[in-house]
């Protein structure tokens, strides 16, 4: 009787530990050197890095809300000018802002992007880096495209202008990046649109900058 006692006994502690075991299943141990997700590397702008030769084939559209500017950009004068020209219509920075100063008879400006629909913090930081002066041989004359900058030096951003007359007082000065190779007659509308002092009545807005190889 004793001996089928015990044997009961033994029989309800082997179960009870098996239960156990089933409950509290341990995870094997995870691999020492096992490695962490990779990080994707940070990606710069289309032409940061663009040989000069690259960006001498690229044009560039200003789709206005008056019709369309082409621009063969002139990178061999001002390479980083240029790089930033296309670097501002290839990501989109360009779209949605206006030409926000006029001259009568003497530039439209563009390239403010405070003026923009998505005014955004990444624009901003766009705006507060400084180009350095590229004065070069191209002559300020009607269809020029220069970048804008204040009287100190490296000061120029992300405004541009386009010539509507000759200008050799800003020859040897200013950075030239490129021509107007098709739409003059827009830039003209722009400059002659009503305006008070410098500042358009209605600013004419870019709805897109496109980039692309130039046509032969």
């Amino acid at each position: 009787m004793r001996n089928y006692v015990a044997l009961i006994i033994v029989s309800l502690v082997v179960a009870t530990v098996a239960r156990a075991q089933s409950n509290n299943q341990i995870e094997p141990p995870k691999k020492a050197n096992a490695r962490a997700a990779a990080t994707p590397a940070p990606t710069g702008d289309p032409f940061d890095g663009a040989t000069v030769e690259k960006m001498a084939g690229q044009c560039v559209t200003l789709e206005t809300e008056l019709g369309p500017i082409d621009i063969a950009i002139m990178p061999e004068n001002a390479p980083e000018a240029a790089r930033n020209f296309l670097n501002l219509s290839a990501t989109g920075a360009l779209d949605t802002t206006t030409f926000s100063r006029v001259v009568k008879g003497f530039v439209i400006q563009g390239g403010n992007l405070q003026t923009s629909e998505k005014w955004s913090e990444a624009l901003a930081k766009r705006m507060s880096h400084h180009l350095p002066d590229e004065p070069g041989l191209v002559k300020h004359v009607r269809g020029i495209v220069s970048m804008a900058r204040t009287d100190e030096p490296n000061s120029a951003t992300t405004h541009f202008f386009i010539l509507v007359a000759p200008a050799p007082h800003l020859d040897s000065t200013f950075a030239a990046f490129g021509t107007v190779t098709r739409g003059m007659e827009v830039v003209d509308a722009i400059n002659q649109a009503p305006s008070d002092g410098e500042k358009p009545d209605k600013p004419v807005k870019i709805n897109h900058a496109v980039v692309s190889p130039c046509k032969k």
